[in-house]
């Protein structure tokens, strides 16, 4: 009986110490910073929005199916729709249709910065065409949207830095530091071997340019309400690695022949097993470091009760990561990914296949190389008479520190604008022009400061891409206030 007592008491005692932890377990309180009380010119932006989106400037693997002139028409219209631009910053174009801006500070001794965007988008997919409500390069406002290719990826994002300096320049801002803005001509096209955002970086190398903060498309402020769970936040990641990329293929080959005398396998049934082994042979998970603190922070802004679980988050990591690895979005960021594409075989329906191929498209964690993604398939794979050839990779970016100065003002700035906003790093799942960038900076970010609702991002490369409009005020109050401070000493 007095054991029943003691074990009840013990654990009354440890479910006492767990509501007081979970009652403790908040988002540290502090003094959220004012913000310079800035001047936007929205009416603007959607001018020039609506009229960025009008240029054709769509990017190919081959350059030489690429429309140039489109380019070079975007180009005169960035000039004369920001006048102020035009005449104080040193212009470079890096060639092919790649944009360099310089604005030069008061402090050569100072590092610079820069801001990133890409002037290229991803084509409309035929016969897909009528499906958009609004043509997909009429940039169409309607008073609520801005319709069209490019308004979320990322003429948005490149015309809303191109406002800010405009508007600084209106008010006589100048900064300390030396202001790049860097617009590639080239970033859809993934891992290419050559790239528009590495011919920049280069351009500035050689000129001896390192640089103290790079600020390039990735998270956004998201809208975050699970009624009882999360209430009424917003989360802004803010990206501070991204994967790699590699497409690889693995083939098998057989004698073929007529399809009237079939062996027990063709190529088609081994490379059947090839896929199976891959898809059963996942890379390992792992939660990184960024990622608990990610879920830490996201963890602490629960309602009470759930934080009575979510506050022993240590403990529960083991299970939070078998979940993951059952969902698709949440196992991406825990492991190196592989996403079976393509495949072929025979030319005709009654001949055996003499070689039969698929693709595979793999999306490395940062510390996976394009060599280790190699040695996994020859691992896996039973069948060891296989090719395995590199197609196209890209391998993933190292982090960037989450205490730097940069990073810091970004999260200031984000908490100002957005007092409920949950600011963490993240990990980025694409590719952007950012990575290219590490040999001259080693504070390299990934954040869009556009409050959208997350279901909108799914028209991104697709079907009614559209930018609301009622996001365009903070954005250029973010970056107003970003540039202010990121040039400062």
């Amino acid at each position: 009986m007095k054991k029943s007592k003691l074990v009840l008491s013990a654990l009354g005692a440890a479910a006492a110490a767990n509501a007081v932890h979970a009652a403790m377990f908040k988002p540290q309180k502090g003094v959220i910073a004012s913000l310079n009380k800035e001047d936007v010119n929205i009416e603007r932006y959607r001018r020039n929005l609506s009229k960025a989106v009008q240029y054709k400037t769509i990017s190919n693997r081959d350059d030489k199916l690429v429309d140039w002139s489109e380019f070079e028409r975007f180009h005169k219209f960035l000039d004369e729709a920001y006048p102020l631009i035009a005449k104080n910053l040193e212009k470079t174009v890096v060639p092919p249709a790649n944009l360099v801006y310089r604005w030069k500070g008061k402090r050569s001794d100072l590092d610079g910065v820069a801001m990133l965007a890409h002037q290229d988008v991803v084509p409309v997919s035929a016969g897909t065409q009528q499906d958009w409500t609004h043509p997909a390069f009429d940039g169409v406002d309607d008073g609520e949207f801005i319709w069209g290719r490019g308004t979320l990826d990322m003429k948005n994002h490149l015309i809303c830095v191109m406002e800010a300096v405009e508007a600084l320049l209106e008010d006589g801002f100048a900064p300390e530091r030396d202001v790049y803005l860097l617009f590639g001509d080239n970033e859809e096209v993934v891992a290419n071997s050559k790239n528009g955002a590495t011919d920049i970086m280069n351009y500035l190398r050689e000129k001896g340019v390192h640089l103290d903060a790079i600020l390039d498309e990735g998270g956004a402020m998201l809208p975050v309400n699970i009624p009882g769970v999360i209430n009424d936040k917003y989360l802004a990641g803010i990206g501070i690695a991204e994967k790699g990329y590699a497409d690889v293929e693995v083939v098998v080959n057989s004698k073929g022949g007529h399809s009237s005398q079939p062996p027990k396998h063709t190529a088609l049934g081994k490379i059947a097993d090839v896929i199976k082994d891959l898809e059963n042979h996942q890379f390992k998970a792992c939660f990184t470091e960024n990622m608990k603190y990610l879920f830490d922070s996201v963890a602490r802004n629960c309602t009470y009760p759930v934080r009575l679980i979510t506050c022993n988050l240590p403990v529960l990591y083991p299970l939070l990561l078998q979940v993951c690895k059952l969902i698709p979005p949440a196992a991406c960021m825990t492991r190196t990914t592989t996403g079976i594409t393509m495949a072929e075989g025979s030319p005709a329906a009654n001949v055996l296949p003499q070689r039969a191929a698929i693709t595979i498209n793999f999306r490395a964690m940062p510390g996976t190389t394009t060599d280790d993604i190699v040695s996994h398939i020859k691992k896996v794979v039973r069948n060891k008479d296989i090719e395995v050839n590199v197609l196209n990779s890209k391998e993933a970016s190292k982090f960037s520190p989450i205490d730097s100065r940069s990073y810091k003002i970004i999260e200031r700035i984000c908490k100002s604008i957005e007092p409920k906003a949950i600011v963490a790093p993240f990990l980025v799942m694409g590719g952007t022009d950012a990575c290219n960038y590490e040999p001259i900076c080693e504070n390299i970010y990934r954040y869009a400061p556009f409050k959208i609702d997350t279901s909108m991002l799914l028209c991104t490369h697709g079907t009614n891409e559209r930018m609301p409009i009622s996001a365009m005020g903070d954005a250029l109050v973010f970056f107003k206030n970003y540039i202010r401070d990121v040039s400062a000493e």
